[in-house]
């Protein structure tokens, strides 16, 4: 349980890295107090004078909005996609003759830079 909870924690965190311009300012403020700076409900609650079932409602509604960006644009699946495919490449670098190695090594170098 405690694992799935940090699982989900991750990909939202994720999730937020990608889109959180895409959020209102609103949905914005409350994933970052509850899930990056660890806030209860009832502490966000009392800082808005709202109630904790509020700030409920509007921690889900962002999360909702988050995977439906996901689902549509896949940013968060490409680049966990890319990310093993850089790994991957990076093995068979080694494998490589000491001409190539390098400049695959640096090619490699500036694609991770990307991101």
């Amino acid at each position: 349980m405690e694992d799935s909870a940090l699982q989900k924690t991750n990909r939202i965190n994720l999730l937020f890295d990608f889109y959180e311009r895409l959020l209102t300012e609103k949905q914005q403020l409350f994933l970052k107090q509850y899930f990056h700076d660890d806030y209860s409900l009832g502490e966000i609650a009392s800082e808005f004078q709202i109630s904790r079932q509020a700030v409920y409602e509007h921690i889900k509604r962002a999360e909702s909005v988050l995977e439906d960006y996901e689902s549509k644009l896949q940013l968060l699946a490409k680049h966990e996609e890319r990310q093993q495919l850089l790994l991957e490449l990076n093995r068979h670098i080694g494998e490589l003759g000491s001409p190539g190695r390098e400049e695959a090594r640096r090619l490699l170098s500036r694609l991770n830079e990307l991101d």
